[in-house]
């Protein structure tokens, strides 16, 4: 059957799509027509690749000259982005839906803290949902309903197991593209094989030891979700990256951030540590995970502002309780053997040094 594009060559040369997945150098672009979804693999023309143009998840491009019967195009052009992510790298997501589970492995006030930090951080809407709810009480998940509004958040609490309020979900995440992000094995497949029955993706098992999830997802993919928008599977990891300014942290904290909307601090440039009349420092839950958080931004800057060539001289180490803090990176071998060529040349020079030597003795 023909194209519906296909019947519209003559008046287009160029379709519009959008990236859903990158293996390599081939891109899949999803091209939505008003009766059906069509799929393109597609190469990226060397004019882009030239001048370093980027394509990413989630990109809307312009395909041209499309093979139909083959489904083959070449993306020539890509549209201006209105978001950039770079962990995971997809462009133009405008939501992320965090996901953390209440019980195996128990949910941890301080690593929860960190996602949502990060998440505040990219300036995209943000829903977060709690999974395996089945596994706590109704008092437990009053206690922890209470506790994140005191932080400034209205979380879902889910089960995918059981299949309860995965139709909200559905609802909230309508016309958007969402990245699914979170640490691994508190279900986030399992949560999209819920959201999307078409699809099956790799789930592994929660470990026994460590209460951590095996990695299961490998590359960023956009999902189509049946009421209309696209999800983001992105890869698990354990800990996402403190790389924001130190000024900028207490904005990503709601608690911080209603206190400075009710009044000022003395000093413009305060970093609610031990500064004079600061209204951000005082008795709230998480002002200790503030103050741990902002001396690993400001260990982060540091480090930066003295090696900005260079490669940086700390590295970040995550412990085995799942913090993180910034170490001193050991310096390189000092000894190393010296390569066959390079005592060659060394012996080639010194022959000519010599030779030169022995002609203007001779003159």
């Amino acid at each position: 059957m023909k194209s519906n594009y296909a019947l519209n060559k003559s008046q287009n040369s160029q379709i519009l799509g959008t990236v859903v997945a990158v293996q390599a150098n081939f891109y899949q672009v999803k091209l939505k027509t008003n009766l059906d979804t069509e799929y393109l693999l597609c190469t990226r023309r060397t004019r882009l690749k030239k001048i370093g143009q980027k394509v990413m998840v989630g990109d809307r491009v312009l395909i041209e000259e499309p093979d139909w019967q083959d489904a083959r195009g070449a993306i020539a052009e890509v549209l201006p982005r209105s978001t950039e992510l770079q962990r995971p790298l997809i462009a133009n997501a405008n939501c992320i839906l965090l996901v953390f589970a209440v019980e195996e492995p128990p949910l941890d006030p301080w690593q929860l803290s960190r996602f949502l930090v990060k998440a505040e951080s990219t300036s995209l809407k943000l829903y977060l949902c709690l999974n395996k709810c089945d596994l706590i009480t109704e008092a437990r998940r009053q206690q922890w309903e209470q506790r994140l509004t005191q932080w400034g958040y209205q979380a879902s609490f889910i089960s995918v197991k059981q299949q309860l309020g995965i139709s909200n979900l559905l609802e909230r995440l309508k016309g958007h593209i969402t990245v699914v992000a979170g640490p691994s094995g508190v279900g986030k497949s399992s949560l999209i094989d819920a959201l999307i029955p078409e699809i099956n993706l790799r789930v592994g098992e929660v470990s026994g030891k460590l209460q951590r999830g095996r990695h299961t997802t490998r590359h960023v993919e956009l999902f189509e979700l049946p009421e209309g928008g696209l999800l983001a599977d992105s890869p698990g990891f354990n800990q996402p990256d403190l790389d924001y300014l130190p000024a900028e942290l207490a904005q990503y904290f709601p608690e911080a951030k209603a206190k400075l909307q009710a009044g000022n601090c003395q000093f413009s440039d305060c970093l609610h540590r031990d500064e004079p009349n600061c209204v951000v420092r005082g008795d709230w839950e998480r002002y200790e995970y503030y103050l741990d958080f902002l001396d690993k931004a400001i260990a982060y800057q540091e480090s930066m502002q003295q090696q900005p060539d260079e490669e940086s001289s700390v590295k970040l180490k995550v412990k085995r309780s799942g913090r993180s803090q910034y170490e001193p990176k050991l310096q390189t071998k000092k000894y190393r053997r010296t390569s066959r060529k390079t005592k060659h040349q060394n012996l080639q020079n010194i022959y000519e040094q010599q030779l030169r030597e022995e002609i203007e003795d001779q003159l």
